[in-house]
């Protein structure tokens, strides 16, 4: 498949911006690295990259990654001029994946993971995932299970990620797909632009015509449990089930939030899980991610804040914000409970300079 490419005008008609390409596959390697949440997945789980050049079996895996629900995520990454982009890559990845079955969280942990998993500052891959689950969908005992689960029965998902999708490459994930129940595969393009000087990225997930009403069937019923909505009315009718006492702060955080909404520094988004959580999500507007997540976790308020958007879009607020949170630090994913309306405020100005 090729991407036609994205149209302009400048007030001098319409034009065809053609993709640029990447210098080189670690460009693109890197990219997904940094930004898995721009790969449109099907059922569009959450997950986490976890390592880089992974060593399995024989081979070094390109990014090895983990779903909320914790189903490994095999991600393959190759430049369409690459002649492994045909046909070889689907036994390079089929490879990772017989190689990855049968394998524990433990041993993964001690072995082909641990590097990373140091350099993260993590003992568990339920520990990585869970400091960058900002909707709160990540269930320990159920992450647990099914992860183990996944590595017994081989339940993976492969992720192929190309610049072009040569035709071969798309008949052989169809057939795949359509005589196998275990892997979920998604193949996906991802063009770069330049327009205007900024840098533009067009990722889309490519669905092979053959097999294709099985396999959204199938891709529909191994979507992740929780439910991601707009807005915050989901959030502000689960309010009325919290105990009594806690209706206030729950009803004076989504407020803070409205105002962020307000002003245009951010866009609301409510995560429904399964067991009676629900998360109220301020996302930068420019980004799948926010400053700090609003939890209703059976009831009980409070926030936690995710010291790596800091550092990416509000560093100069990180010493304020830990002035008013001490003697604690900001870290990935750390809670508060009832912030104050001093923190709130400072929350506020760090969201306007993010949005900025």
């Amino acid at each position: 498949m090729t991407i036609p490419g994205i149209w302009t005008n400048d007030n001098g008609g319409w034009q065809l911006s053609r993709p640029k390409g990447f210098p080189g596959e670690a460009t693109l390697h890197r990219l997904i690295a940094e930004a898995p949440d721009l790969l449109p997945l099907a059922g569009a789980p959450k997950l986490a990259i976890l390592g880089s050049e992974v060593m399995l079996g024989t081979g070094y895996v390109d990014l090895l990654g983990f779903e909320t629900s914790g189903r490994p995520v095999i991600i393959e990454v190759k430049l369409a001029q690459n002649s492994e982009a045909r046909r070889a890559v689907v036994a390079q990845v089929l490879a990772y994946a017989a190689n990855l079955q049968g394998e524990t969280a433990a041993r993964l942990e001690e072995g082909p993971l641990r590097n990373n998993l140091q350099a993260a500052g993590h003992a568990t891959i339920l520990n990585a995932v869970s400091a960058s689950d900002q909707e709160g969908s990540v269930l320990p005992e159920e992450f647990t299970a099914t992860l183990e689960d996944s590595l017994k029965e081989g339940r993976f998902r492969l992720v192929f990620v190309l610049d072009e999708v040569p035709p071969e490459l798309s008949t052989l994930v169809a057939y795949l797909e359509g005589v196998t129940t275990k892997i979920l595969i998604d193949l996906v393009t991802v063009s770069a632009f330049e327009i205007n000087g900024a840098q533009v990225m067009l990722p889309q997930r490519v669905t092979p015509e053959r097999h294709a009403s099985v396999v959204e069937q199938r891709r529909i019923r191994q979507s992740d449990s929780g439910t991601l909505y707009p807005g915050s009315d989901e959030f502000e009718a689960s309010i009325d089930g919290a105990p009594e006492e806690n209706r206030a702060e729950l009803r004076r955080l989504m407020e803070w939030a409205h105002s962020l909404e307000a002003a245009g520094t951010a866009r609301l988004q409510t995560y429904r899980g399964v067991s009676g959580r629900y998360t109220l999500l301020p996302r930068i507007q420019t980004e799948n991610a926010g400053l700090i997540t609003i939890w209703n976790d059976k009831g009980q308020p409070s926030i936690s804040m995710w010291r790596s958007v800091f550092e990416r879009r509000a560093p100069d607020f990180i010493e304020s914000v830990e002035a008013l949170i001490s003697p604690h630090e900001l870290r990935q994913g750390n809670v508060v409970t009832y912030p104050s309306n001093e923190l709130l405020s400072t929350l506020a100005q760090a969201y306007e300079r993010a949005a900025g």
